[in-house]
């Protein structure tokens, strides 16, 4: 699959699941929706030249010695940036969960009603 199609996959899959989200809200986190899904398309690509060259070259007589493939050093930000950003949209998601109430929060207010 070509990087533009991840990309829109991922943005489609990221943009629904924020679709019931307050519009201020939404509009706020728009730019780390688009970030996400530029660094899932990214990744994706850089799998792909790993799954060629691998992540770490070892010299062919001296097993110590290696070097690390630029591909693999910038995956590996990617995914700690990429984690980072699906946290704080995640944190937006739970601050706008709506909980039922439970059978507490319904004796209160009954409580307080019959005041």
């Amino acid at each position: 699959m070509e990087k533009s199609q991840v990309y829109k996959k991922e943005y489609e899959k990221l943009s629904n699941i924020f679709k019931d989200v307050e519009d201020n809200q939404r509009e706020l986190v728009q730019g780390l929706i688009e970030d996400a899904a530029f660094l899932y398309a990214a990744n994706h690509d850089l799998k792909e030249i790993m799954e060629d060259i691998g992540m770490v070259k070892v010299h062919p007589t001296n097993k110590s010695l290696q070097k690390t493939f630029e591909s693999s050093k910038q995956f590996l930000k990617n995914v700690n940036t990429y984690s980072t950003v699906i946290k704080t949209l995640n944190s937006i998601l739970n601050r706008n969960a709506i909980e039922e109430d439970d059978a507490f929060d319904k004796w209160i207010k009954e409580k307080q009603q019959v005041k």
